[in-house]
């Protein structure tokens, strides 16, 4: 019975992801019986800078695969992951995903990825058991990305400002542009979004600027905080 209502439920979670765009290309669900695919927004990465952008799975599972879709094959791309054994969803990874994305090479204003996940159910997932050693510690999570999106619109600015939870310390902050759709922005598109960022006793507060052509497309900016000491 379990099994039928676990199996009802990833339909349901399925149908969901198709109606919001998950592309039929890419391979993240791979191998897997079982298995949901998300896709995330073309997200900006024009500059040698590392561009971040956290993709999480439905409540109840965890990442199983990963892929992209690169409009520049300059583009580095890579994902953080958590040290364990074995390489495993579940240890590896948890209920997200965060990319990390470069442009190599050459200038491209529009060059962007759209990150994609393959999540499976989280029943089941390994967990890891550290080893001990005097003053030797094995390597664990010391810091959390709080990430939060804010909607873009045509002709508006907006202005947020963000803060680590109580008992964290903000260690960094980052910022990227996404635009959700199946094909990836034009270098108009890519160029009316502006983002300002500001830091102060530990809180980040963005400026939010979009132009005309963003009229029409879901735009978003995905802010992305490094908080430590919270565990």
């Amino acid at each position: 019975m379990r099994r039928v209502l676990l199996l009802a439920a990833v339909a349901a979670v399925v149908a969901l992801a198709a109606a919001g765009g998950a592309g039929g290309a890419t391979h993240e669900c791979k191998g897997f019986q079982v298995c949901v695919p998300v896709a995330g927004p073309w997200v900006l990465s024009p500059a040698r800078a590392e561009t971040k952008w956290q993709l999480s799975c439905p409540k109840g599972f965890v990442v199983g695969g990963l892929d992209a879709e690169l409009t520049n094959r300059a583009l580095d791309l890579a994902f953080r992951a958590t040290l364990g054994s074995p390489v495993n969803p579940g240890i590896s990874t948890s209920t997200a995903a965060v990319f990390l994305g470069r442009l190599s090479a050459g200038r491209d204003p529009a060059a962007s990825f759209r990150p994609h996940i393959g999540c499976i159910p989280a029943a089941g997932a390994g967990g890891r058991v550290p080893t001990a050693h005097h003053k030797v510690f094995p390597p664990g999570r010391p810091t959390v990305l709080r990430a939060s999106s804010v909607a873009v619109h045509a002709g508006a600015t907006r202005r947020v400002t963000r803060a680590c939870r109580a008992g964290e310390r903000l260690v960094t902050s980052s910022d990227a542009i996404g635009f959700f759709g199946k094909q990836p922005p034009s270098q108009a598109l890519a160029g009316a979004v502006r983002v300002a960022a500001r830091t102060a006793r530990g809180r980040v507060t963005m400026t939010i600027r979009g132009g005309a052509a963003v009229r029409g497309h879901r735009a978003v900016v995905q802010l992305d905080l490094l908080c430590a000491g919270g565990g």
